[in-house]
Order: C-alpha cells, then sequence, then structure tokens
C-alpha cells in the first residue's frame, strides 16, 4: 500500500467505527446512521448538508436546517463525541455593518474552515439569486458576516485552509437560477477575502458518457492537504430517468496549482444505496460537506447529508483513499 501523509495538527478523539469485517470498501458507513436525525429541534422538518470542526477538544459546526415552513437557515452546533449533537433552535443571526448584503432570503449547504485565527463559513445565500455568503466567528456563538464572494449565480463554495502562493483559495460551482442541470468546478483566488478573481478551471462532469458524475459535480468537504497533494473529496451527479442521482467521489489536486488534477475516481466512492440515503424528501442523494482527519493513524471521517433529510458518518483510511485513487484514476 502506498503511503501518504496527512498534514495538520492529530485528532486523537476523531469520531470511528472500524470497518466491517469482509468488507472491501473504501469509505464505509456509520452502523448507527444517521447521526442527526430530521427532528432533532423542534422547529426542524430536516437536518441535512451540514459542517462539523474540532473544537476546544470537542467538536462544532454550522447546520443546515429546514423548519416546517420549509425555510432554509443554518444553525450553530455542538458535539461532545462527533456521533450527537445539540443544534441551537434559533438560525443564525450575523453581525453585519452592511444592512443590504443582510436581506437574504435563503441559507443553506455550509461549509466550516478554519484558515488562520479564525473559523470561516461559506453557504449558498439567496441574495437577489444564489450565491456564496461569508462570515467568520471564534466561537461558535457570535458570526460576523462578510461581502458575498460571488455574483449569482453560484454555488458549492469551499474554502482552502491555507493560504497558497500567498492567496485564499475557494472552490465554486457556478450554476443557474434553479436545480442546475449542469456544473463545473472552479477556483478562485483573492488576496484579502473581498476581492475574488484570477478564475482557474478544475473538473468537468463526465459528459461524453453515461456515468455517476456525468450531469454536475461539486465541491464537498474542505480540501485535505497531504505528502502527496490536497485530497479533495466531491459529489457527482447522474440524472436517471427518475431524476437526479447524488454520488461521492474524490481527486487528487496538486499542492501549488490545485486546478490541476493529478488523479481523479473513476468510480464511485459512496452512493444511495441505505433507506436513509434513497428515502427523504430528496430520494437518492448522499451529499459529503464536512470531513474529520486525524494525521496519527490517516484516518479519515466524513459527514453527508443523506436524502436532503438527515446527516450521516463514512469512514476512510488516507493510504486507501490514495490506492484507490492511484488505480482507479479517469481524468
Amino acid at each position: 500500500m502506498a503511503k501518504i501523509s496527512i498534514k495538520g495538527e492529530n485528532l486523537p478523539n476523531i469520531p470511528w467505527q472500524d470497518k466491517p469485517k469482509g468488507s472491501n470498501d473504501i469509505v464505509w458507513r456509520y452502523s448507527n446512521n444517521p447521526v442527526i436525525p430530521r427532528d432533532l429541534i423542534p422547529c426542524s422538518n430536516s437536518i441535512f448538508n451540514s459542517a462539523v470542526v474540532p473544537y476546544k477538544g470537542e467538536f462544532a459546526g454550522v447546520f443546515r436546517v429546514d423548519d416546517r415552513s420549509r425555510n432554509m437557515r443554518i444553525h450553530t452546533g455542538s458535539s461532545k463525541d462527533g456521533f450527537n449533537f445539540q443544534i441551537n433552535p434559533e438560525p443564525i443571526q450575523f453581525v453585519c455593518d452592511e444592512p443590504d448584503i443582510a436581506k437574504f432570503i435563503e441559507s443553506y449547504d455550509p461549509r466550516v474552515c478554519w484558515i488562520e485565527d479564525r473559523y470561516y463559513v461559506t453557504w449558498c445565500n439567496n441574495y437577489h439569486g444564489y450565491t456564496i455568503g461569508m462570515a467568520y466567528t471564534y466561537d461558535f456563538k457570535k458570526y460576523y458576516q462578510m461581502e458575498n464572494s460571488f455574483l449569482p449565480f453560484n454555488r458549492n463554495g469551499v474554502m482552502f485552509p491555507r493560504k497558497v502562493n500567498g492567496k485564499y483559495l475557494m472552490f465554486s460551482r457556478p450554476s443557474d437560477t434553479g436545480h442546475t442541470p449542469f456544473g463545473d468546478i472552479f477556483i478562485s483566488q483573492s488576496p484579502d477575502l473581498i476581492h475574488w478573481g484570477c478564475h482557474r478551471h478544475v473538473m468537468s462532469p463526465k459528459r461524453d458518457k453515461l456515468t455517476w458524475q456525468c450531469t454536475k459535480i461539486g465541491a464537498g468537504p474542505i480540501p485535505i492537504e497531504t505528502s502527496e497533494g490536497w485530497l479533495v473529496f466531491y459529489h457527482g451527479v447522474l440524472t436517471s430517468c427518475n431524476g437526479f442521482v447524488y454520488q461521492m467521489g474524490a481527486a487528487l489536486l496538486d499542492l501549488e496549482k490545485p486546478w490541476k488534477v493529478i488523479y481523479r475516481s473513476k468510480d464511485y466512492l459512496l452512493n444511495p444505496r441505505t433507506i436513509y440515503e434513497c428515502v427523504g424528501d430528496v430520494p437518492n442523494v448522499v451529499f459529503p460537506c464536512a470531513s474529520l482527519q486525524d494525521p496519527a493513524s490517516g484516518k479519515i471521517a466524513i459527514y453527508y447529508g443523506c436524502a436532503d433529510t438527515v446527516t450521516s458518518l463514512a469512514f476512510c483510511y488516507a493510504d486507501e483513499i490514495f490506492d484507490y485513487l492511484k488505480n482507479n484514476s479517469e481524468l
């Protein structure tokens, strides 16, 4: 097995469950999924597509909650062990010096990224059309809203955990006004987290044939820095006779020029096949939004949304993902 080392601080209390005996899966599910049910708080219709990070020896994050009026909002929450969560029943109320950008309609599908001295939150923000909202927090109690990153229409804003060549980086997927039937992953650069440019194309769907990622793709969790490149989990979408089917794959990107793809999974790593992934408000969805990793052991835990209804956990080892990508790559 090829060796790949994860950069960053060790996480000895990473939520984890060993691979089932006899399993050949590269990514396997937690046996007690879902970890966040749809009705964890009184107002919720569903809780999914959410972000979790280590925080003061425990875990914290930002969670998508669709309420019983079907308003899409993001809430703050925490967990002592990464399996059992407490979520604030009230949506995040941002501190914002610009009243105009504070007047957004919907917020959903957050990611959370530690950069330098604070946690940055990105989310799909309905501000005269879907764009990428940004905020930061130091304590998961008070959140400071920043300027939106891009013009509408755009989704899946995912930041990198450090500057590359002196610039902040963010993935995004330009889209349209609705459930976009297309989507490529792009990367943009910024000197100050306000002005974004130097856009580069990263990956396209496999439009030339019917595959698990032939309709659209989008970035998932925060990229993981490794000795061999940036390890990225992403979602790919197939248009079936019954609608969209969302699956998860992985890619390895160049460390200094992360718009250059080294390996890309030919087959999916996780797809809807359990009842909680296949049945819900939007059937047949696996949507990764966050990962935790322990460099000492190579363990990776992935939080993913299921059927736009609940949140679940899956696990893998960095070495096994790397080996899989090397031997099953199709750029």
